[in-house]
Formats: structure tokens, C-alpha cells, sequence
């Protein structure tokens, strides 16, 4: 028998807290606003940007599925949260943005995660959670993950 603890194991711990933390968050939208994660993740990262972007981008920051992403951005054009910017150059090719109604949800929902956010580290000092971010960026910095929601910081 190994000495090996599963629950010290840091990929199994980073993704059980990412779960609970997905979940958590979640009940602030699903009821309210009756949309899943996915659709979160499309109006999250358009809601931070100046700009229009690609649904690649979109799948590249949030490390979510095409498929998964094309679905979510199926069902926010059909609810009136997202227009989709067509290309002059390419039929094919699209941006997508927050349209009025989808920038009025994401401003009133923003502050409601925020608080979410605060609860769930609460159990953190001022100076631990600034090392958690420390930490975060050197772990995403690492794995080349995109840091910033401006798609020519992407890779």
C-alpha cells in the first residue's frame, strides 16, 4: 500500500474546488436568468472586453468544448443577449458581442458574483488571497492560458 493521499493530490484538489466553485456561482444565474455554465462562461468573457471577439476565442480562454460553446452561443442569440457581428471578408466568419439586453444582465449580475466571491473567500485573509493570486497567475502563466480578456493577448 502507497503512502499516496488522493486528497492532497493538487490536480484533484484544483478540480474539486473548480466544481464546487462552478456550482456555487451558478445558483446566482440558473434560477434567475434560467441559463447553465456554458452560456455563463460566453456573456463572462464578452462582458469583460472593449470589443467583439470570436467564438474560438471564447472557447480558448474558457477551456470549454466547441460544441459545448456553440450551443450556449445558439441559445444567448435566441434569448436576445448576443449579436453576431459578420465578417465583410468571410460569410462564414463571425464576432460575437453583448447586445443591449445581454450588457444590462451581465452589469446586474456581475456584482451579485462578485459578493459570491467574497463569501466563498472569506475564510482568507487580505494577505492570503493576494498570495492565492500570485499563485494563480504563475499556475495559468505556466500552462500559457490566456490572461487577459483582450483577444490579442490570446495565443
Amino acid at each position: 500500500m502507497t503512502d499516496f493521499d488522493l486528497f492532497r493530490f493538487v490536480p484533484f484538489r484544483l478540480n474539486r474546488l473548480s466544481a464546487e466553485v462552478s456550482a456555487a456561482l451558478s445558483e446566482e444565474y440558473r434560477a434567475r436568468y434560467g441559463f447553465e455554465i456554458p452560456e455563463w462562461r460566453v456573456l463572462a468573457t464578452l462582458g469583460f472586453r472593449n470589443a467583439s471577439c470570436s467564438a474560438q476565442f471564447i472557447v480558448e480562454s474558457t477551456r470549454t468544448h466547441k460544441s459545448t460553446i456553440s450551443r450556449a452561443v445558439t441559445n444567448l442569440l435566441a434569448r436576445g443577449l448576443l449579436e453576431r457581428i459578420e465578417s465583410s471578408d468571410d460569410r462564414r466568419a463571425f464576432e460575437l458581442k453583448l447586445s443591449r439586453a445581454g450588457r444590462k444582465l451581465f452589469d446586474e449580475l456581475w456584482p451579485r458574483l462578485v459578493a459570491k466571491e467574497s463569501e466563498m473567500l472569506s475564510c482568507l485573509s487580505p494577505q492570503e488571497r493576494k498570495q492565492l493570486a500570485v499563485i494563480l497567475n504563475k499556475l495559468e502563466t505556466n500552462f500559457d492560458l490566456p490572461t487577459s480578456s483582450q483577444e490579442e493577448d490570446c495565443k
